[in-house]
C-alpha cells in the first residue's frame, strides 16, 4: 500500500489529477491531510502547522520516560561527547532504539537534530555518559510537546543561505566541519553538515577558491547575495 500526498493553491488542477489517478489505479481519497506517518497537519486560517506531539508522547511512554523531570535545553552548551573508552557500557540495542525513534522524531523537530546525531556516533558502544544525554533529550521532549514546525501564509518567498566553516573543531577526530541551511521566505527548507579530514594548507586554498569560485559564480549565475556565494565555494571545497 502506498500513499500520496499532492497539493496546489489551484483545486481544479487537484481535482484533474485526482481523475486521471484514478483511472489508473484503485485507490481512494483522504482530501484535507491531518495525519501522515506520525506527522501531524493542522490547518489554520493564517497558515499550516506540522508537529508530533502524538508521536514524541508513545516515545516517552516507550522508553519509560514520561514520568519524569522535563530538561530546559536538549543538551548543555558545556557537554562534550567523546568515545569514553573506560565508561560503563549499556544495553546497545535498547540505546539504538531509542536513539532510532528520535531520528524520526527530527522530521518536525529540528531543534534536537544536532544532539541526536552526536549521540549517534556510539551506538556501536555506547556507555552511560551517552545515555545520560539521549535521557536529557527526551526530557527536553516532554517540556516541549507543541513545539513543531509553523508555515506561515502571505509570507513573501525570497530564498536566503547561510554557510559557516569550523577547521579542527570536533576534539574527537580533529575534522573539519562545514554547514549550510537556507531559508525560502520564514521556513527552513533545506540544511547540512558535513565533517571532512583537514587539507593540507586549508586557508591558501580556500582564499584561492574564494578568490576564483566567487568571480566565476556572480559571473555566471548573477548572485548578488554572498552567503549564497560563499555556500557555492564551501560545498566545492569541501
Amino acid at each position: 500500500m502506498d500513499a500520496i500526498i499532492f497539493g496546489s493553491t489551484n483545486n481544479s488542477l487537484c481535482e484533474d489529477f485526482v481523475h486521471e489517478m484514478h483511472e489508473e489505479f484503485e485507490m481512494s481519497i483522504m482530501r484535507v491531510l491531518n495525519y501522515f506517518l506520525g506527522v501531524q497537519v493542522k490547518h489554520m486560517d493564517h497558515g499550516t502547522f506540522l508537529h508530533q506531539t502524538k508521536y514524541c508522547k508513545e516515545l516517552l511512554k516507550k522508553f519509560e520516560m514520561d514520568k519524569s523531570k522535563e530538561a530546559t535545553s536538549p543538551m548543555a552548551t558545556n557537554c562534550y561527547l567523546s568515545a569514553d573508552e573506560k565508561g560503563k557500557s549499556i544495553n546497545q540495542t535498547k540505546y539504538k532504539g531509542i536513539i532510532g525513534s528520535l531520528h524520526y522524531l527530527t522530521a518536525s523537530r529540528l531543534d534536537i537534530m544536532f544532539g541526536v546525531c552526536m549521540c549517534a556516533h556510539y551506538q556501536s558502544s555506547p556507555k552511560e555518559s551517552h545515555f545520560s544525554i539521549v535521557k536529557r533529550i527526551m526530557k527536553y521532549q516532554k517540556g516541549t510537546l507543541d513545539v513543531g514546525l509553523w508555515y506561515p501564509k502571505g509570507v513573501e518567498i525570497s530564498l536566503v543561505g547561510y554557510s559557516n566553516l569550523d577547521f579542527v573543531g570536533r576534539k574527537l577526530d580533529t575534522k573539519s566541519t562545514s554547514g549550510t541551511y537556507h531559508l525560502l521566505g520564514d521556513d527552513l527548507v533545506y540544511g547540512i553538515v558535513r565533517s571532512k579530514h583537514v587539507l593540507p594548507y586549508p586557508w591558501l586554498r580556500l582564499r584561492l577558491n574564494i578568490l576564483l569560485l566567487g568571480v566565476v559564480v556572480h559571473k555566471s549565475c548573477g548572485l548578488n547575495n554572498n552567503f549564497l556565494t560563499l555556500d557555492c565555494i564551501y560545498n566545492t571545497f569541501l
